[in-house]
């Protein structure tokens, strides 16, 4: 399917995605306003198991509305079970989500509060399908395992992340990202909400099964402001830096959020 033209500011911003894709109004998307009170506690929520292998960690990209650190796939190495999913599902790539000021970026709220940034770890359902682009738009296709950031003292490990992005400034740049462990950008606890969604951007597959961790982690205001340094641009175009790509929440229209 062809690229089509979408971004987050202007003329072809979220709002207006409904009209390249009609599924931006469905009734699973994503992202939400996880409102605490009316979240449902269920026992047979089971503690998520992760096992990633920092040694399946290969290249940073810039993807031109985010940069992506992606993961080898082949095989079973790295992979999150458990919680609310049956099977394991692969871990392909992270990325991260960002405002044009710290205190509003991520893309889900709690409580109508927004974070400062947002780190989706996108996995695939290995034991049912055969790719990521096959388990993209199924139902129980993808995972998304979610760390909220708020601003505090710099995270030392991100800044290894941050170190990377001068080599990736402009659309389209790769650079080798070797042997970073992502596990250790997790919280301390373990607590999660979870429901079943959609990917955030375009084609906004209702395909998401949504682990979200309760717990921040930190990132620095000076940290922050090099997310925004790169650039929606490539290289030898008018330099247009990525300062927003955060979608805005969408309504639960039935929805259940489960702890």
């Amino acid at each position: 399917m062809a690229t089509l033209n979408w971004g987050y500011e202007g003329s072809n911003g979220p709002d207006q995605w409904h009209k390249l894709y009609p599924i931006a109004s469905g009734d699973h998307q994503s992202p939400i306003d996880i409102k605490t009170k009316g979240v449902n506690k269920d026992p047979s929520l089971g503690r998520l198991q992760i096992t990633w292998n920092s040694g399946t960690c290969k290249e940073i990209i810039n993807v031109g509305h985010s940069f992506h650190v992606n993961f080898e796939d082949k095989d079973n190495q790295s992979v999150v079970t458990g919680g609310p999913l049956t099977g394991s599902y692969r871990l392909r790539q992270f990325h991260f989500h960002w405002g044009p000021v710290d205190d509003r970026g991520s893309e889900h709220a709690v409580d109508g509060a927004k974070y400062a940034s947002e780190l989706h770890l996108v996995h695939w359902n290995s034991d049912k399908y055969s790719s990521i682009a096959e388990a993209s738009d199924k139902p129980d296709g993808l995972a998304i395992v979610t760390v909220f950031l708020k601003v505090g003292p710099p995270n030392e490990k991100l800044q290894e992340i941050v170190k990377a992005l001068g080599a990736v400034k402009t659309k389209g740049k790769q650079a080798p990202f070797t042997n970073f462990d992502p596990s250790t950008l997790l919280p301390k606890s373990m607590d999660y909400w979870t429901y079943n969604g959609s990917l955030t951007h375009p084609p906004l597959y209702e395909s998401v099964i949504w682990i979200i961790f309760k717990e921040p982690i930190t990132i620095s205001s000076e940290q922050l402001a090099q997310f925004r340094s790169i650039l929606s641009s490539a290289e030898g175009e008018t330099p247009c830096p990525i300062l927003t790509n955060h979608r805005l929440c969408q309504p639960l229209k039935g929805r259940v959020v489960r702890t």
